[in-house]
Order: C-alpha cells, then structure tokens, then sequence
C-alpha cells in the first residue's frame, strides 16, 4: 500500500498543496471524480496519457485512508 501512495504528492508550489499524482499537476480530486462519475481506468487511461493504472489505484488508496478516521466533525461554513 505504502508503494501505491507514494505516488500522491504534496507540493505547495504544484496545485495549490491540493494532493497531486507524481507533482504531474494531476489532483487526486479530479480522478476520484471522474470515477465516481462512471469513467473506466482505461478511459481516464485514455484521456490522460501520462498517468498509469497505479496512478488510479493510487488515488483510490489515498481516499480509503482519509475515509478512516475514528470521529468526524462538523465544521462551519
């Protein structure tokens, strides 16, 4: 698990510190939406040439890890 999220980048200077793909300007954000979006790893495969399918797991694998927290807040707007 540990070789798949060393994939996921912060870098204050790429994307605004937002999670990024190997500092490709690539934010973890916008592959989890398009996947929730329906979008196959080939299609984003497809679409986005310079990513890998261990990009994609990546990705998912970052999201698992922040989904397990032991309390959530509610934070004002």
């Amino acid at each position: 698990m540990e070789q798949l999220l060393s994939r996921i980048m912060l870098n204050p200077r790429v994307c605004h510190g937002k999670p990024t793909i190997r500092n490709k300007r690539y934010p973890v954000e916008l592959i989890l939406d398009l996947l929730s979006a329906g979008s196959s790893h080939e299609e984003i495969l497809a679409d986005y040439p310079t990513l890998e399918n261990d990009d994609i797991l990546a990705c998912l694998q970052y999201a698992a890890k922040l989904s397990r927290v032991k309390s959530i807040r509610k934070v004002l707007e």
